[in-house]
């Protein structure tokens, strides 16, 4: 199947420099191939704030009315949350599908879901971003037909009723909470029997393919390493490993954050993400070769919604392999740890781990 055509809109805040805009482009450009899509083009808007009405300016909107027709794009994709008459209008304007960047997270995550929990959670996200969006064509999956932004919740037929749909995430909320309190009662019976490492991270930055990697020289039981994609994780993954004494622990993963995470999903995985705030160590694994600092700002913003960063953490900076600058000297090693999951270079990072791990119990006793 061809990949969608999109085009991007990104607006530029005023105290946004053109290497912030890049970024913002660049993840943008990243989210809509892990949807599926091919980016063919870009329009930035400098402006105050977004234009009410349109989202851009009018003259940036005839901008954009070419562009289209001259790539042949399928679609555009706002870097932003749109409202629902902003997405309309721009509709109408050029005859194109038109998301925001909360619907894009929400396919991915929709096409990422494997078990039942992962797939309530994408859903209640899914249903709550769209019971404010019931009026008029530019509702989010209301349309028929594939492609970005038409996975609707649960790939069902849903009728776009406010009460029905009201009703199905109360619905799918008892679920999850019956699924929630099971995976609470296995969590209590882990943490009884073993410490716990969580691993925590920018979406892509490796934490999976660390897992694999810790599973493979620790555990008993080899793994498949991640794929390098957006999102690769979204359930808690738990796996067992042993220091070289022979005690065990265990190692988690789950989903990945990006900057603007969409409300709906945190709420949504809310009780996914707060596996974290259980654990005795955290990593945070951050990539080395990709605006590390801007990625290690977010990461540690969604700890501290969590209530986790009172947890000893360690940063690892994966990647290294990939990187263009060199970690300073004399940093203390148990509280930041350079290495490539890829390279099998993390056995400075397990030290730093037991070390703490050891601490941690000690003060215990």
């Amino acid at each position: 199947m061809e990949a969608e055509k999109a085009l991007l809109l990104v607006w530029q805040r005023s105290d946004e420099t053109q290497d912030d805009v890049a970024y913002r482009v660049e993840e943008l450009t990243g989210l809509c191939e892990a949807a599926g899509a091919q980016v063919v083009g870009t329009v930035v808007q400098w402006r105050r704030s977004p234009d009410g009405r349109w989202y851009l300016g009018q003259g940036k909107v005839e901008v954009l009315r070419h562009l289209v027709e001259s790539t042949g794009a399928d679609l555009v994709v706002a870097d932003g949350e749109l409202r629902p008459t902003q997405a309309r209008n721009l509709e109408d304007a050029v005859h194109r599908r038109v998301v925001d960047r909360t619907v894009l997270i929400l396919d991915i995550f929709a096409r990422r879901a494997v078990s039942r929990e992962g797939k309530l959670q994408v859903e209640i996200a899914q249903l709550k971003y769209l019971l404010p969006r019931l009026s008029g064509r530019g509702a989010a999956w209301s349309r028929l037909g594939g492609g970005i932004g038409t996975r609707g919740p649960g790939e069902s037929k849903l009728e776009l009723d406010r009460r029905r749909i009201r009703a199905r995430i109360a619905k799918l909320e008892r679920d999850l909470a019956e699924l929630s309190a099971h995976r609470s009662r296995l969590r209590q019976r882990r943490v009884r029997d073993s410490a716990v490492v969580a691993l925590v991270g920018y979406t892509n930055a490796g934490k999976t393919t660390v897992r694999a990697r810790w599973v493979a020289d620790r555990g008993r039981v080899a793994e498949a390493f991640g794929r390098d994609r957006l999102f690769d994780t979204l359930d808690v993954t738990a796996r067992r490993v042993f220091e070289p004494g022979g005690e065990p622990y265990v190692v988690t993963d789950t989903v990945g954050f990006v900057e603007h995470l969409p409300h709906h999903l945190i709420e949504a995985f809310r009780s996914t993400l707060e596996e974290v705030a259980y654990a005795d160590v955290i990593v945070l694994v951050v990539d080395a070769s990709r605006a590390p600092d801007r990625h290690l700002r977010a990461t540690r913003q969604v700890l501290a919604d969590l209530r986790a960063l009172d947890k000893p953490i360690i940063t690892f900076y994966n990647k290294m392999d990939l990187a263009a600058w060199q970690p300073p000297p004399d940093l203390e090693a148990q509280q930041t740890v350079y290495g490539s999951a890829v390279a099998g270079d993390l056995e400075l990072l397990y030290q730093a781990v037991e070390a703490r791990l050891h601490q941690a119990k000690e003060k215990a006793d």
